[in-house]
């Protein structure tokens, strides 16, 4: 019997991030969870691809766009299951018990987000991602997001956008989301670069544009500015 979860992961010149983010799944491939790893990329000119070759992974290659990146990878996945996670994430040691017990159960699940320092305002600006994910069914890539395949299909998978691609899943997806009890920490680097404030605030800024109806690529702009 085929291991059930196909790893998914995009990547953009993520050299620096990969390898932590690939030794936390080493777990996964001792307990019998992973199939394979699937590493999605939207034009690396660094040694991504040298990193994910020498694990092992799938190769997948387009352009950069995050929503078309992960409709690309998943189309080359295997698994009953998507794990999907992000380069800078880092999934926490143990995770692999929660996640056997979760795909018991078809649906989607997420991990409690974390932040890899930051303090104060990194406990915030994660509690609220959480707090945010249980009330309107709304995770986000950065906490980790693991769907069987049957309802990744049946909600039509990601959307080919350059970004807000989880929230777009997450609404097709509806309720049908779960809480796993289980940490993944993410890179502070952005926050601590721009700002937590600054950073949060444009954040549900673009939260709220896209809400509103705006084009994802308009925002995408946004969000790189």
């Amino acid at each position: 019997m085929r291991a059930p979860i196909s790893v998914l992961i995009p990547t953009l010149n993520a050299e620096s991030a990969l390898p932590d983010c690939l030794a936390a799944l080493a777990e996964g491939l001792s307990s019998g969870l992973i199939r394979e790893l699937v590493i999605s990329d939207g034009g690396s000119s660094d040694a991504t691809r040298q990193i994910a070759e020498e694990v092992g992974a799938i190769w997948v290659s387009g352009a950069p766009s995050r929503g078309g990146q992960l409709r690309r990878g998943a189309e080359a996945a295997g698994g009953e299951w998507l794990l999907v996670i992000h380069a800078d994430s880092v999934l926490a040691p143990g995770w692999s018990d929660p996640v056997q017990q979760a795909i018991a159960t078809p649906g989607a699940c997420y991990f409690q987000l974390r932040f890899d320092g930051g303090g104060l305002a990194a406990r915030l600006v994660a509690g609220w991602a959480n707090l945010r994910a249980r009330l309107f069914a709304r995770p986000f890539g950065d906490q980790g997001l693991l769907i069987d395949r049957a309802s990744y299909d049946t909600a039509g998978g990601y959307p080919d956008i350059p970004l807000m691609e989880d929230v777009a899943l997450a609404r097709a997806l509806g309720r049908n989301w779960r809480a796993l009890p289980h940490d993944i920490k993410t890179s502070a680097e952005k926050y601590q670069k721009q700002g937590w404030v600054k950073r949060g605030a444009r954040n549900l800024q673009i939260q709220a544009r896209y809400a509103l109806g705006a084009d994802p690529k308009d925002l995408a702009q946004a969000y790189r500015r």
